[in-house]
């Protein structure tokens, strides 16, 4: 009882210094979770690339600063609007059950600068057997990664189940793009204008069949997209505010 009254009593003096920013609250979504529109902006915050450039000092002070108002000795004059600043980058930088750096290739907010040269490596044109092997594998290892440093720690999975999965990612994913660039090199009723076009979508397939069988994982970047669309739960990225996965909206 006397957290809760201590909480509440941050949170009051939270929101007599701000009005810009909704009332804070710990472990919350700051926007509204039951419109598309707040959800979407939600999920920009989580992809947010500025808090790659966050400093250790900085880091320090916003996890103070939420200690400070979990315990109720906030100082006088916080704003709501830098305790969900502070949130923001320890969710950002911080694995929610390990307590500890994620790699910056691997955070949420760096999936767009780290990813986007892999997509644009997948959709060169006139790729070789050997590039296309090459980026179909470097794109399924980045998803990997990423899933790995973002995963559930309150239940630790043999390192077995990752390799398999991993394995299998870059199997399927490397033997579709292959498959299918083949399928239209020697289909002869295209003109080659016609070839390069459906060769720069090949990658599509290969990428999304391999996304869809991760779904019930909900690890991933594409999982984070169920966020915009709460009927898609239950994965485990519905708000991806407070914890990487959460279990409390998962069916029994």
């Amino acid at each position: 009882m006397a957290d809760t009254a201590t909480t509440a009593s941050a949170a009051a003096s939270a929101a007599n210094t701000s009005t810009d920013a909704p009332p804070f609250q710990l472990g919350k979504p700051r926007f509204q979770q039951t419109s598309f529109y707040g959800r979407f902006r939600h999920f920009l915050d989580i992809i947010d690339p500025r808090t790659l450039f966050v400093t250790e000092r900085r880091l320090r002070e916003a996890v103070q600063l939420l200690e400070d108002y979990k315990h109720g000795t906030l100082r006088p004059g916080v704003t709501n609007e830098q305790l969900w600043s502070a949130q923001k980058i320890k969710q950002a930088i911080l694995h929610p059950d390990t307590n500890e750096k994620i790699f910056m290739p691997f955070r949420m907010s760096g999936y767009i600068p780290f990813g986007t040269p892999i997509v644009v490596g997948l959709l060169l044109p006139n790729q070789t057997l050997a590039s296309t092997v090459f980026w179909q594998w470097l794109n399924q290892s980045h998803n990997a990664c990423v899933n790995y440093a973002n995963r559930n720690a309150t239940k630790p999975s043999p390192a077995s189940k990752f390799i398999q999965g991993y394995l299998g990612a870059v199997i399927s994913a490397v033997s579709i793009a292959v498959g299918l660039n083949v399928l239209v090199q020697k289909a002869n009723k295209f003109t080659p204008a016609t070839r390069l076009l459906v060769q720069r979508f090949v990658p599509f397939p290969a990428v999304g069949r391999l996304s869809c069988r991760r779904a019930p994982g909900c690890s991933s970047l594409y999982k984070a997209l169920c966020a915009w669309q709460p009927s898609a739960w239950p994965c485990r990225w519905p708000s991806a505010s407070s914890r990487r996965c959460q279990r409390s909206r998962r069916p029994s």
